[in-house]
């Protein structure tokens, strides 16, 4: 076999580089913007509308049309088939007609020689609206009873009654701030005619299959008239899951209209003004403990603000309700869900999917029982912790068979010497009354699979060639998390060959076709195990080849790194791909996968919704300085399960680069709409993300040893891009406990999240009581 690149022996398990890190380092990879375009190729941009909610009650688009370099406008009158994009409902209108919902809702496009040509042009539209009134927050919005979806509502047990006879209660408040996705490469996307009116579209997106059924509705097209092909995006996090088709359906009816290819790359300030965010959540809770804080009765009121319509809130509230207990038993609880509507833009999906919401609200009433009981919060933890074979029942009907919270904790407090820095913290505070310092222990168990069954499937398509060489497409996509890296891992493992000679190509709806989106974590679960099938296709269908024509048995066939020894005989892996091609052995196999064990009853809130459980923890330290409100992470210990890992050096980076993600949502990612429903947090000059700065100096992460999978997923791995994002709930209540110190512990420190140096300024002035939050 003759190789352009040099051979690569790897196998899974070890810690392998990204398949493209040399495209990366170099400038070398290809995203969606460095596609060369055809020659009479346009550019296109969004005209947004300025308010927040009203109707149109003209729109002048003539100077707009007139403008120098313009070629076409497109409104929702342009549109042959459907306008609208909502995946789950059809409420999402790809432009405005008649009724605009927030400020910045897409009301045209205009198609340009240039992209600066039509951003101009777009400046020119004029339109006349009456103004209607705005619903801008959750608070407003439950006053209002305005929803974009049905309030769900979980019970079990008698909660009530429980709270009624509770040795202690207590009430509060949890509120939890939104987060944009920023992602480096904004949002972006290519439509290009082909004949006969088919439509092929380069697209960034995470899920090119819904890509495609948008284009397809709103062209009035059948889905085998539209291939959306996605090579790799520079970074998703959830928000390239639903709100790309609607990037996409623009362009493709843009295309449509003018027979010319058509290119719509966001600018950051309209991606960050028009598409959707992680949802911004608030709970009140009422909980009953005893002397221990053992809970013996919650009751929680959840609400999130969903934007204006509903694009994923429902299954992301749902995964808010199935995470408040987090690693906790709960007996006797209520949680009623609000899915809010509000004229803001519609949120979506983002690295967790509403669990690490529903965390957030349990390990705030864990740490307040704490405090009012005057317990170090870990305590109060292990008195609630799931147990091995009692206590291990969810709120949801699903018996958690594989805790290894305990082992994790217990770990992590002896690794992280958790014991004595708790006692070294109180000293320094004793000492200190400027710079306070905290400490913080939070666990994570998060469910891995979709809530919606039907999702958890995935194919793949493998081709050997006559000299040896393979190439695999999945349904999966890279979005810079190394999924494509342990795809070549798995099937390299199954062919025996070095990695090198395994290329994984562009996500293609025409190759694999009815795909789920690459999130909730599932990506290598899903597309590893498809691929892994369709490789041993072809790895029996040699064997078999082998057998006949060697005259050997099975056992006398080794697959290794490039070779095959059959009985006496060694030779290459090419060599007798070629024989079994001159012999009309088929070389190209499919494969496919669905999730086993799961299943989901919505209307009971009822089931087993998750496959299994990836569990971690993390103990942070920080130091608050009280006169500004400033924070600084002084260490973070973390120890995560990921099974037995596919390549540890990419779960490094995806638990490193999850918990620094989350560490920006508790604390720096503040999003702020004015009273007239406008953000003006949309650029990187004011919504400030972390940087290397952030990180700690004295950062520990390990992976936990000696725990594969106990459910067959692929090389018994677990999930890792989603989980370690809640990690970072470590620090806000390291923050927390800092806050705290400040008084005398007669106040709880009311600290919203993120906790940005105002709100760590308020917190610390109302516990000693110069103030009010």
């Amino acid at each position: 076999m003759s190789l352009s690149k040099p051979v690569v022996t790897a196998r899974v398990g070890d810690d392998l580089r990204h398949e493209s890190a040399h495209l990366h380092v170099s400038g070398r990879a290809v995203y969606c913007d460095d596609l060369p375009l055809p020659a009479n190729a346009l550019h296109a941009v969004f005209g947004l509308s300025p308010i927040a909610h009203g109707h149109v009650r003209s729109a002048d688009l003539t100077q707009v049309l007139s403008a120098p370099g313009v070629v076409a406008v497109a409104t929702a009158a342009d549109i042959p088939g459907d306008n609208n994009y909502g995946g789950i409902i059809p409420d999402d209108p790809i432009f405005a007609d008649g009724l605009v919902q927030y400020a910045g809702q897409p009301m045209f496009a205009v198609a340009a020689s240039s992209h600066l040509a039509a951003r101009k042009a777009a400046q020119r539209a004029q339109f006349e609206f009456e103004r209607l009134p705005a619903i801008l927050d959750i608070r407003s919005a439950l006053a209002a009873d305005s929803h974009v979806m049905p309030t769900q509502t979980l019970v079990r047990g008698s909660p009530h009654q429980q709270l009624g006879s509770a040795a202690h209660r207590l009430s509060g408040t949890v509120v939890i701030g939104g987060q944009d996705h920023l992602y480096l490469e904004g949002h972006i996307a290519i439509a290009i005619p082909q004949e006969d009116g088919v439509m092929l579209v380069h697209s960034s997106t995470q899920h090119p299959t819904e890509v495609q059924h948008v284009v397809a509705h709103a062209l009035g097209r059948a889905l085998q008239d539209v291939t959306v092909q996605c090579r790799r995006m520079g970074g998703g996090f959830g928000g390239k899951e639903s709100q790309a088709a609607l990037i996409a359906a623009a362009a493709a009816v843009l295309a449509n209209k003018t027979g010319r290819p058509v290119k719509l790359r966001l600018d950051r300030a309209a991606d960050m003004l028009m598409t959707g965010k992680r949802h911004d959540f608030l709970a009140d809770y009422d909980v009953g403990f005893d002397a221990e804080g053992r809970i013996t009765a919650l009751t929680v009121m959840l609400a999130s603000r969903c934007g204006y319509s509903a694009d994923l809130s429902g299954p992301v509230n749902d995964r808010a309700v199935c995470h408040i207990d987090n690693a906790y038993y709960l007996e006797h609880v209520e949680i009623v869900s609000h899915r809010c509507k509000t004229h803001t833009v519609s949120n979506t999906a983002f690295r967790g999917f509403g669990g690490p919401q529903g965390m957030m609200v349990i390990e705030q009433i864990i740490e307040d029982i704490a405090r009012t009981l005057g317990r170090d919060a870990l305590a109060v933890r292990r008195a609630n912790y799931y147990g091995l074979h009692t206590r291990n029942v969810t709120p949801y009907g699903m018996t958690v068979e594989d805790n290894v919270l305990h082992t994790i904790t217990d770990q992590l407090e002896a690794s992280s010497d958790y014991r004595r820095r708790r006692r070294a913290i109180a000293e320094w505070n004793a000492a200190n009354p400027v710079v306070k310092r905290g400490l913080a222990l939070t666990p994570v168990k998060f469910g891995i699979s979709f809530n919606a069954t039907f999702y958890n499937q995935a194919g793949a398509l493998l081709h050997v060639y006559k000299d040896g060489s393979v190439r695999i497409n999945h349904g999966g996509t890279e979005m810079g998390q190394g999924l494509h890296t342990k795809i070549v891992q798995i099937v390299a493992e199954e062919l025996g060959l070095p990695v090198s000679a395994i290329r994984v190509t562009a996500t293609d709806t025409g190759t694999v076709p009815n795909t789920s989106a690459t999130a909730a974590s599932s990506g290598s679960d899903l597309n590893g195990k498809a691929a892994q099938a369709a490789a041993r296709t072809i790895r029996e269908r040699l064997l078999n080849f082998a057998c006949t024509t060697y005259r050997v048995t099975r056992s006398d066939i080794r697959f290794d790194q490039g070779w095959v020894q059959i009985g006496a005989e060694r030779i290459r892996f090419a060599d007798l791909a070629k024989q079994a091609y001159l012999a009309r052995v088929q070389l190209s196999a499919t494969g496919f996968y669905r999730t086993p064990k799961i299943h989901w009853d919505r209307t009971t809130f009822s089931g087993r919704p998750f496959f299994y459980f990836a569990y971690g923890a993390a103990v942070a330290e920080v130091a608050i300085d009280t006169l500004t409100g400033e924070t600084r992470l002084l260490r973070a210990d973390i120890l995560h399960d990921v099974g037995r890992s596919l390549n540890p050096a990419l779960d490094r980076g995806q638990i490193e680069g999850g918990f620094l993600q989350g560490v920006g949502w508790l604390t720096t990612e503040e999003l702020w709409w004015n009273a007239n429903g406008e953000l003006k947090t949309h650029a990187p000059s004011t919504y400030k993300i972390p940087t290397a700065r952030d990180w700690a100096q004295d950062t520990r992460v390990a992976l936990l040893a000696q725990e594969p999978n106990r459910e067959d997923t692929i090389h018994r791995s677990k999930a890792v891009g989603e989980p370690p994002l809640m990690l970072a709930i470590s620090v806000l209540h390291a923050i927390r406990d800092a806050v705290a110190a400040c008084g005398d512990g007669s106040v709880l420190p009311n600290l919203p999240s993120p906790a940005t140096p105002e709100a760590v300024l308020k917190a610390v002035m109302a516990v000693r009581g110069e103030g009010s939050t």
